[in-house]
Formats: structure tokens, sequence, C-alpha cells
């Protein structure tokens, strides 16, 4: 008799193999055909956008290829030696959909969204299956703490909830900033820093001498000129990066030339994924004006990495990456070795440098707490993560302690929190309608700066 449970998490594995670049492209020719979009527009901007996605991800590759030894070779020179292994996202991620609970996590998140939708409760159309892992892995940490597979489903479909209503808060803001029309970013790895952020913002207005101060890409390039381009900003970032990193002079120059490549090529990947979903858009929002014209347009929700590109999201992930193996060694109750997940501060960073549209200075003042913050969960939630390792005979890196975490997705504020409420712990309940009430002031004072109105 077929194990019903196995022959999910066999087909889901099946399906998610094919990757997001192919994985988008055929989401979008189904959407496309549900609201009757001619076959041939919908095949040509499906394909397109798989195209820019395809460009996206190598870029990216290319900022994180390069990245990532510079920062290992930051922490292997800064001598700190901490017992928990960094293993970063893609071993995180692999971990999750191997999980008991992940098979269950996309038909019940489909789902979700389907009826949100069907209530208009949200306007974001999730279809980057590929990271509904990050649902997946709140949903199998709170099983994996509580021994409860229903509380580990009703967590991941909490969750995914939070972070629809969380996308379309931010998506006006992320039209405005990033350029990209129409789109939403429920990525929860980034997606949860965006209150925090205008919240941060809203504090930094009130601090005499320090609310003045903003540096971002555009002040940057008025002041210096040529020399304030992205792409010599980047060459410039990454030849500290390499400095710091104790490279010889030829690794740092190729360093360099490789971060300036990166910030004068991701926004034109960018603009080929946008050229293939601007006409399913527009096509979607005159099918929705025709059949339901009091129904607000709807946004299309795609991962983070398409906001990547921002040269001011590239530059404050390139600042904090030193400060991470600062404060990883001055905090004196983490015990996380940063390593995996240095490489992708970018996707930390994106919404902080969002909610400060772009402003540097005040991006990394934000950031910095909240990178705390990430080391001491990822100390905390690393025995969790360790249990789900060995359940899917994950091969650990040579010379382990025998304790893995992830210094980002291990150690993001909101899977903890709710991890701990599905454990019955009571400080964490008790902040349930704090952090809503504070949620809510947040959303009323920065409404007018989010939507590009007037604050009343």
């Amino acid at each position: 008799m077929i194990d019903f449970s196995s022959f999910l998490l066999d087909t889901v594995k099946y399906i998610l193999s094919f990757g997001p670049t192919v994985m988008l492209p055929l989401v979008l020719f189904v959407l496309a055909m549900f609201f009757r979009i001619p076959v041939s527009i919908a095949l040509r901007s499906s394909l397109t956008v798989g195209m820019g996605f395809v460009g996206i991800y190598a870029i990216f590759g290319i900022l994180t290829n390069n990245i990532g030894p510079a920062a290992q070779s930051m922490v292997t020179h800064s001598g700190i030696n901490l017992p928990i292994v960094d293993l970063g996202w893609p071993p995180l991620a692999a971990i999750t959909w191997g999980s008991p609970i992940a098979a269950f996590v996309i038909p019940l998140t489909i789902f979700i969204n389907i009826v949100l939708l069907a209530f208009n409760l949200t306007r974001t159309v999730d279809v980057d299956m590929w990271n509904y892992w990050h649902f997946a892995l709140a949903g199998a940490l709170v099983y994996y703490s509580t021994g409860s597979f229903v509380l580990g489903l009703l967590a991941a479909g909490i969750t995914a909830v939070v972070i629809f209503k969380l996308a379309d808060w931010s998506a006006p803001l992320v039209e405005r900033y990033f350029g990209l029309e129409g789109i939403s970013l429920p990525t929860l790895s980034s997606a949860v820093f965006f209150p925090i952020g205008l919240l941060g913002d809203k504090i930094i207005d009130k601090i005499p001498i320090i609310n003045k101060i903003h540096i971002d890409p555009q002040s940057i390039q008025r002041k210096f000129g040529v020399f304030g381009e992205p792409m010599l900003v980047g060459i410039i970032l990454g030849i500290m990066v390499g400095i710091l990193a104790g490279y010889n002079f030829k690794n740092t120059l190729i360093l360099g030339i490789n971060i300036g490549a990166v910030m004068f090529i991701l926004p034109r990947m960018v603009k080929i994924l946008m050229e293939g979903l601007l006409p399913l858009s527009e096509s979607i929002k005159k099918f929705l004006n025709k059949k339901y014209p009091n129904r607000k347009d709807l946004y299309i929700g795609l991962d983070i990495a398409v906001a990547i590109g921002s040269p001011a999201i590239i530059s404050t992930a390139l600042l904090l990456t030193p400060l991470a193996v600062v404060f990883a060694f001055l905090i004196p109750d983490n015990q996380v070795l940063p390593l995996g997940d240095l490489a992708n501060l970018a996707v930390f960073a994106s919404m902080i440098v969002l909610a400060t549209k772009g402003n540097i200075f005040r991006a990394i003042i934000i950031g910095i707490p909240c990178m705390i913050g990430d080391l001491l969960i990822a100390t905390n939630i690393a025995p969790f993560v360790t249990r789900m390792a060995e359940d899917v005979q994950f091969n650990f890196p040579p010379d382990s302690s025998g304790l893995v975490s992830s210094f980002l997705d291990g150690g993001n504020p909101y899977r903890f929190w709710i991890m701990k409420i599905f454990q019955g712990d009571i400080l964490s309940i008790v902040l349930i309608p704090i952090i809503a009430v504070i949620i809510y002031f947040v959303y009323k004072w920065t409404k007018g700066y989010v939507y590009g109105k007037s604050e009343s």
C-alpha cells in the first residue's frame, strides 16, 4: 500500500527539483490561462520572466560566490572560534524540504492564498512556490519543538497570512522606490524587517543631528560625480572588503571588479524580467476591472532577488558584512560562527533599506541591532535545526561540534517568536497584543510615507 505522506513528499521534491527559473514561468503561464490571457502573450511573457530570473540568479550568484569566500576569510583572520556552524540558507532550505511537514505546506499555502484573494483580504498572488520553504521552516520548527504535526501546519499557515499582509503593505513603496510595478515581495527573510525598518526610521527622525544625515546612491552620485556611480561604488566597496579579508592585490582588484559588475548588470536583468511581467500584469488588471469593477489590482508575489539589484541594498550588505563578524565576537551569549549566511546579508537588509528609502546610513543603524538579534536567536534555535538536519541525514561539516544553525534564516525573529508562542512561552504570548498595537501605530504613522500621500 502506498504511503500517501511519502508519495506527496517525493512529488513535491520532484517538482521543486526544477528550480525557480523553470517553476516560475510554468506557474505564471497557468495563471495567465486562468485569467484568459491570449496564449501568445502568456507564453512570451512567462518565458521572458524566466529568462530574467536566470540572469538575476546568475548575477546574484556572482555576488554570493565572491562575498562568501571573502567573508569566510574575514572570520579566519579574526580568530573567532565558535561552536555552532552557520550553514547558510541553501542547506537550510534543503533540510526544510526534507522535513515531514514540508510537503503539506505547498497545498496549504496555495489554499490560503486563494481564500484570502477570494475574500479580498490580500492583493498578493504568490507565484514563487519554491520560496514556500520559508513558511515550511516556521512550521517545521514548531513541529520539532512541540511534537505536534497539526500545530506545525497551523504555524505555517499563520506565517503565510502574516507575510502576505506584509507584502501588501510594502508593495506601494516597492513600486515607487525599486520601480517594480505590480509586484510584491513575500519573502519571509526580508518582509518581517519592513515594519522594524519603518519604526527605526521614525525613531531616527526624532534624534537631532543624526536625523539630518542622509546617504543614498543618488546623493553620493551628485556629490562625487563619476566616482559616485553604482558601478564605481561597488568596485570601491569590493576593494574595501578584499582588504579586510586579507586578500592580495590581484584578488582584491578581482573582487572589486566583480562587485562593481553586480551593481552594473543586476538592474538590467530586472528590466528584462519586468519586460515579461508587465504585459501579464496589465492583462490581469483589465480582466479584474471588467469582472470586478470595485476590486483593487493584484500584486504578483516574487522572490526578493528582483530587488537586490538596488545599489543601496548591496552597499548596505557589504558594509554590514565585517560588522557581523565583529559582533559575533563581541556578543557574550553568541555561539554562532557566521559563515554561510554572510553572503546573504543583501536579503536581510533589503526591506530595511526600502523602509528608509535607500538611506544607507539609517539602514545600517537599524540593521545592527537586528543582526545582533539574529545571532542570539540562531544560537538559541540551533538544537532544533540540528535535529531537523539529523532527521534528513544531512552531511555535517567536518570538525563540526555537532550543532548547526543559520545566522539569518535560523535567526529570523518572527520564526523564533512563533515557535515560542506554540511552545506556550508566557512572555511570547503576552507580546502578541503588544506587537500588534505597535505594528498598528507604525502602519498609521507611516501610511502616507508608504503610499505616497501626505500624512494625516
